[in-house]
């Protein structure tokens, strides 16, 4: 706001008074809401449910997983399970016994020849969605046993992998 020049104390009363009046005027006009947008935002993104329904959905959508180690690799694996790593302070503790059940496959260890039409059919049965995870270099690529004339260089011959962990 800017005061003009005035060369009078009358004149110049006036415009101080104009200004301090402006002032009062604006300082009466009711202040915006800042959280106007909140109330559209609350019901875009709250729900409002049961601890119950939430559980569930957290059971359906959960990944259950199956193993497929058909060789050395499975000592690696059943080491997560011990007290030492506890995996079941992820919530992955069950492990499905039946493929059916399960919607990810977790893989290690040299998959040979004759053993590759079991992990194809355990694949098939899983429930889908489903993922792959091949752990390990003997999972992504045969290992140092790749030259083998009885190994599958890599899961991923056999079944499309997801992810792939060396």
């Amino acid at each position: 706001m800017e005061i003009e020049e005035v060369y009078s104390s009358r004149e110049l009363d006036k415009v101080e008074g104009k200004a301090i009046n402006e002032f009062i005027a604006r300082s009466q006009q009711i202040i915006p809401d800042p959280d106007r947008w909140l109330d559209e935002e609350l019901d875009r993104n709250v729900l409002l449910t049961s601890v119950d329904a939430v559980l569930n959905w957290a059971r359906r959508t959960s990944m259950w997983p199956v193993v497929c180690f058909p060789a050395c690799c499975a000592f690696e694996f059943i080491t997560t399970e011990a007290s030492r790593f506890d995996l079941s302070r992820f919530g992955m503790e069950i492990v499905r016994a039946s493929p059916r059940h399960a919607d990810l496959m977790i893989t290690a260890g040299t998959l040979t020849w004759k053993m590759a039409p079991q992990v194809k059919r355990i694949y098939e049965q899983m429930a889908e969605p489903k993922w792959v995870i091949a752990m390990g270099a003997c999972a992504i690529s045969g290992g140092i046993f790749a030259s083998s004339y009885s190994v599958v260089p890599g899961y991923n011959r056999i079944i499309p992998v997801d992810v792939y962990v060396p």
